[in-house]
């Protein structure tokens, strides 16, 4: 990246035309979250091919542990670039330049806490969730590794979360596909020539991430505009951390408890059996990337809105918003239903000739795939009320909506023999979608005419 480059100011998220510009955003941040998306897939690819779908569902089970301990301090990321594009917008540097040198030792601090824990209890976690005694042991090696390297990942993604929130999407993207190419080199190299099974994918996975890290720490600090990262001034600073913690708690918090109810419906998976475990672990390894698709309108919305909050554009919020809101659905429903279309082959990537396996992938990714859209409602509109500054609404109504609901749903409806089956307990997360994105719409246009009043008392 040339000099010239760098000075240039931040993207303008405040002016038009906004669909072009949102496309042009959320392009990168999609292909970014497919690489992010690959690392896992490469995973589960690689040990399939050489060391059966035991190894498959041995990574798989990792999934929604891994999420619900890292959700918690990614939601600061989230905090972080926000607080970013509302001074980026205000054209506060000093609000920018305080909120970027607490982030970055705040990443540390939340890293070295997810690598004891990780290190410590991933066994024991493993066993609340009734992961099968054949896999327990390959999965707790996976993530005793994974966590060793979890400093570099959180930082890797606060960095990335500063840079979009200035407009910047493309040199993540970059950034993550060297790093990409890098996890799939690495992960045949351990696993086929090294023989190292699911701790060679972890141990590729942390190198990789590692990598991305740095690129994107010494981006940071080549910078010649308002994001510029000077480490000798690295520091926490009060008012900023505050801000931080006030917008990216409440988001981490909502995550966490999705993985909690994510962790229940996998406990659920888990004592189905392991042929349903394995074909449960391909198919969301592909609806990953049907989610994918749809999330980077959330972060794209949140950091337009916050710019635009920022700078007292306030009537540029509901047209951000409803071109997010239309570009999701229409994602959504296409890739989703390429998804099912493709059922098969793409499961027969990860479980080979396995049809058991293969009957159970596809029943549970017809039922999500064809629903997904939904989830994507419900993310735009969380993105656009945090933005604005609201955090702990769409925080309540997430966990309400989706969390308790499918808690209940496991412990009423799913507890019966009749209904104990794949299908029925995949069925919660579609109605959690719904319920949870009306909600969410009646409380945005709350919010939004709050925000528009209390601009035209100025």
């Amino acid at each position: 990246m040339t000099a010239s480059r760098r000075a240039k100011s931040p993207m303008d998220l405040c002016e038009g035309p906004f669909l072009k510009k949102i496309l042009i955003y959320t392009v990168p941040i999609i292909l970014t979250g497919l690489l992010q998306l690959l690392f896992n897939a490469a995973d589960l690819v690689v040990v399939g091919q050489f060391c059966g779908e035991n190894s498959v569902g041995a990574v798989g089970a990792t999934g929604s542990l891994i999420t619900l301990l890292v959700n918690l301090f990614m939601g600061f990321a989230t905090g972080a670039g926000v607080c970013v594009a509302q001074g980026l917008g205000a054209k506060d540097e000093k609000l920018v330049h305080r909120t970027i040198h607490t982030a970055i030792p705040g990443a540390v601090v939340c890293g070295v806490f997810l690598t004891v824990v990780g290190m410590l209890f991933s066994g024991t976690f493993l066993e609340w969730m009734k992961t099968p005694a054949e896999q327990i042991e390959l999965s707790t090696v996976y993530l005793k590794i994974y966590f060793a390297g979890v400093i570099p990942m959180l930082l890797y993604n606060f960095g990335a979360a500063i840079l979009r929130a200035a407009g910047d999407t493309r040199t993540p993207l970059i950034f993550l596909s060297i790093s990409g190419v890098l996890n799939v080199l690495l992960n045949v190299l351990f696993v086929w020539a090294f023989d190292l099974n699911v701790a060679g994918v972890a141990l590729a996975t942390t190198i990789s991430q590692t990598l991305s890290c740095v690129l994107v720490m010494i981006e940071l600090t080549r910078r010649k505009d308002e994001i510029r990262l000077d480490f000798r001034k690295l520091r926490f600073y009060k008012k900023a951390l505050v801000r931080i913690v006030r917008i990216g708690l409440p988001a981490g918090l909502q995550g966490s408890m999705f993985a909690i109810s994510n962790v229940i419906i996998q406990s659920s998976v888990n004592s189905l059996g392991s042929v349903v475990l394995n074909g449960s672990a391909a198919s969301s390894s592909i609806e990953g990337f049907v989610y994918t698709v749809m999330v980077g309108f959330q972060q794209t919305v949140m950091n337009f809105v916050g710019q635009n909050i920022g700078a007292g554009k306030t009537e540029n919020v509901r047209k951000i918003t409803r071109i997010c809101l239309l570009c999701v659905v229409a994602s959504g429903m296409i890739v989703g239903s390429v998804a099912v279309l493709l059922r098969r082959p793409l499961l027969s990537i990860y479980l080979g000739d396995s049809e058991a396996s293969i009957a159970f992938g596809s029943e549970r990714l017809i039922v999500i795939a064809t629903t997904y859209f939904l989830c994507g409602i419900m993310d735009v509109l969380s993105g656009a009320l945090r933005g604005m500054g609201y955090s702990v609404q769409p925080m309540i109504l997430c966990v309400f909506g989706v969390c308790v609901l499918r808690i209940v749903w496991i412990m009423t409806v799913f507890a019966m023999e009749a209904y104990h089956t794949l299908s029925v307990l995949v069925a919660s997360w579609p109605l959690s979608w719904l319920i949870t994105s009306i909600a969410l719409a009646v409380t945005y246009l709350i919010c939004y005419r709050k925000a528009f009043r209390r601009r035209a008392s100025y």
